[in-house]
């Protein structure tokens, strides 16, 4: 129950955090125990009625039958009578919110409020023939289809055992293969589609100095049909780039011995290039996150949303995607379009994926892991809030489908699924040089050519895995920093990442990533 009866009470912020001022009901940030009673802003105290873990939330009043239960200021679900004080979970809650998604044709938002050009900030960057800039530069092993990825994933290994030394090589970030289980087999269309612009986007990245292309040889996904792709598409790799054909010059151990003496070569002239002085507008960085908790939309997510902001009113760019934790949140980031059209294409974006999902008899309610739960991830809707925090508050400019070169600055939307080794190269794929990752529970993924920086929501994560992970969000749970101070500091780190000043700590731990997800038609 609640009342004005003070004694023995304590300040709500002590174990708890409202999110929102039209909340009515607040996240626990220390475990509590039975009886305990905490003052709210307003005066009033609430009695705790359980032992509630951090992450969960508990009812800040009495919230009858039928009525919404917010957090965030949104709905996240309907109430079926939760007394004040008492846990909020799958018995007294139903996964029920309203939805409302019509758009006014008028619908504009205005550009961001960019910084003076003269006041953004810098970081040491490689200047590509094509202009894009990249964080890293690697020689970069691309097979063609499965059928190559043993002999790529073999001369990446041997080469950096055999061949690639920092000392001889101190402007490249090694020699690294993309071994994937697609291609040949696969159906035309799509499937075939997305592959080879995965492939061939990271063949052109600027975090690659050169290319060394691999093919069986009577693959559906040859040499012949991504060259014949990339011509279509006046599509050119400004960089040196060699190719072998397993099958032409004698099979595996041939292939991999030519393939080394590719590698040297390429070694040396990746090595002619360095970093450059450049404005964070040319930065592209991904966000992403996994294994999260209920305080990542509190604490890690709107944190790096608004490193995001800086990175967009700076002119740079940012990539979110993860559709499924789009979900109960996509009329927000419609809202957010710049017109009325790119609110249409986020919503098309998630009912595309709910279909796609429903085709394999999944609901996208059921997103949450079974760690996102223990953490207090009650449903897809609590989660997706939190996750879209991470995009920031500008506006958003458009869609892509997944693995498609983004087309503009400033923050942009990316079809793709919620598992991170599929998604995270999807962004990496569209353009993104550097990659924003949070984790409540803790996850240690990398990426074949990007740094990968975690961020976890807690300390007591951080503290437990703080040789996979970056930075600590825990500071905000804790009331030693404000998100916007976190989210600077954050923004200063990824340009010290950025700049090759230190590598990520999945670097650090040799994640190199990479999955390519191709099991899908197109959504826009």
């Amino acid at each position: 129950m609640s009342d004005y009866m003070e004694e023995g009470a304590v300040e709500l912020s002590e174990y708890a955090i409202v999110v929102n001022p039209q909340d009515n009901v607040a996240v626990v940030r220390r475990p509590t125990v039975p009886g305990l009673r905490l003052r709210l802003a307003d005066g009033w105290v609430v009695c705790v009625r359980e032992a509630i873990p951090p992450g969960h939330r508990f009812a800040l009043r009495a919230i009858p039958a039928g009525e919404l239960v917010r957090q965030y200021g949104q709905p996240i679900g309907t109430s079926c009578g939760i007394a004040a004080g008492q846990w909020v979970t799958h018995a007294n809650m139903r996964n029920d919110v309203p939805v409302v998604r019509e758009l006014p044709e008028d619908l504009y938002n205005p550009p961001p409020d960019y910084f003076p050009a003269e006041q953004c900030a810098r970081f040491r960057g490689f200047v590509r023939a094509d202009g894009r800039v990249g964080t890293r530069n690697y020689v970069l092993v691309i097979p063609t289809s499965m059928c190559a990825s043993h002999e790529a994933q073999q001369i990446a290994t041997l080469a950096e055992q055999r061949i690639y030394q920092r000392a001889k090589y101190p402007h490249v970030d090694g020699v690294v293969a993309i071994p994937h289980n697609k291609g040949c087999g696969c159906q035309e269309g799509t499937t075939l589609e997305v592959l080879l612009r995965v492939l061939a986007n990271y063949a052109a990245h600027p975090n690659v100095g050169a290319v060394l292309l691999i093919e069986l040889g009577c693959e559906k996904t040859n040499l012949a049909r991504m060259e014949r792709w990339m011509r279509e598409r006046a599509m050119e790799l400004p960089k040196p780039v060699a190719r072998i054909g397993i099958q032409e010059v004698g099979g595996t151990r041939a292939a991999v011995e030519r393939g080394l003496g590719e590698v040297e070569r390429l070694l040396e002239r990746a090595e002619r290039v360095r970093r450059t002085e450049v404005s964070v507008s040319e930065l592209v960085v991904g966000v992403k996150c996994g294994g999260s908790d209920g305080f990542s939309g509190l604490s890690a997510n709107p944190a790096v949303g608004h490193a995001v902001d800086l990175l967009v009113r700076s002119g740079g760019t940012a990539l979110m995607s993860e559709v499924p934790e789009f979900c109960g949140a996509e009329h927000l980031l419609a809202w957010r379009a710049r017109d009325a059209a790119t609110g249409r294409a986020v919503y098309r974006l998630v009912d595309w994926y709910k279909e796609y999902a429903s085709k394999f008899g999944a609901e996208l309610n059921e997103n949450p892991s079974p760690g996102n739960v223990a953490g207090g991830l009650l449903n897809i809707t609590i989660k997706s809030l939190g996750a879209i925090a991470k995009g920031g508050t500008t506006r958003v400019e458009g869609v892509l489908e997944y693995g498609e070169r983004v087309k503009g600055r400033g923050l942009w939307l990316m079809q793709g699924p919620g598992y991170d080794q599929e998604s995270t190269p999807g962004l990496v794929a569209a353009g993104a040089s550097l990659v924003l990752f949070t984790t409540g529970r803790g996850t240690t993924i990398g990426n074949a050519i990007a740094p990968v920086v975690k961020v976890a929501s807690n300390r007591a994560t951080y503290e437990r895995m703080k040789w996979d992970i970056d930075l600590s969000a825990g500071t905000i749970i804790d009331g030693e920093e404000t998100i916007e101070e976190a989210g600077r500091r954050f923004f200063d780190h990824m340009l010290r990442v950025a700049s090759g000043e230190v590598m990520a700590k999945a670097e650090e731990n040799g994640h190199r990533e990479f999955q390519v997800w191709a099991e899908q038609a197109v959504s826009l």
